[in-house]
């Protein structure tokens, strides 16, 4: 599997993730600049990541302007014909910005950025350590969307507290029922808020990160 880690202006994360990648992971990333169109390197077997920081100054909204970027015309045409998409933090906030994922995510119920690690959960995990930065990370839909996300299984992960217990406690952004991360219908294309790539050395001491690859078949 290839990676493709588009750099927008803006990014602050784009680094982390090759890093993370190419040296926990052992991938071959390559890395698309956002005035860029060409995916021809890459198949539906791969995948394109979306990493977090501040595309584009966050102007208008968090990724309202990535999501009209040549690469992302790219990048949608290619999760439309099956290929992997992986959007994290601001890479969240573009993906359903264009449309990939239903939802918005906005200002955090505290209106502070937050930058710490939180703990999040998913069907086939336990409570995994994970950590946020950002100022407009809370998930929001209508209660239509959120019933179908929860009847299609569509929710990839839930913040939790350490014992993996889902509950507003935990909650650090005031996301609807608790969301942290959801995919598509197709399960091709992925978002979260967390940031997997910031939890893959041993020198950080966390390894949760990884699990979350593995998870999404990034591994």
């Amino acid at each position: 599997m290839k990676l493709g880690v588009v750099v927008f202006p803006g990014s602050n994360c784009d680094r982390d993730m090759q890093d993370a990648l190419q040296q926990d992971l052992n991938k071959e990333v390559i890395m698309l600049w956002h005035k860029d169109k060409d995916l021809s390197a890459f198949n539906t077997n791969d995948c394109i990541v979306l990493p977090g920081g501040f595309s584009y100054g966050d102007y208008l909204r968090c990724g309202a302007i990535a999501r009209f970027s040549p690469m992302m015309q790219s990048v949608i045409e290619f999760a439309h014909r099956g290929g992997k998409v992986l959007g994290v933090c601001n890479g969240f906030q573009i993906l359903c910005e264009s449309g990939l994922l239903p939802g918005v995510l906005l200002q955090n119920a505290n209106q502070q950025f937050i930058c710490k690690n939180v703990f999040i959960k998913n069907a086939n995990t336990g409570a995994l350590k994970i950590p946020i930065a950002h100022g407009e990370g809370r998930y929001y839909a209508d209660e239509t969307t959120l019933d179908e996300l929860e009847k299609n299984d569509q929710i990839l992960f839930h913040y939790c507290n350490e014992l993996g217990t889902i509950n507003a406690a935990a909650n650090p952004n005031g996301a609807i029922r608790n969301i942290a991360g959801i995919r598509n219908k197709g399960n091709n294309v992925f978002g979260m808020m967390p940031h997997p790539e910031r939890a893959t050395s041993a020198t950080l001491k966390n390894l949760d990160g990884k699990k979350v690859f593995e998870l999404l078949s990034i591994q």
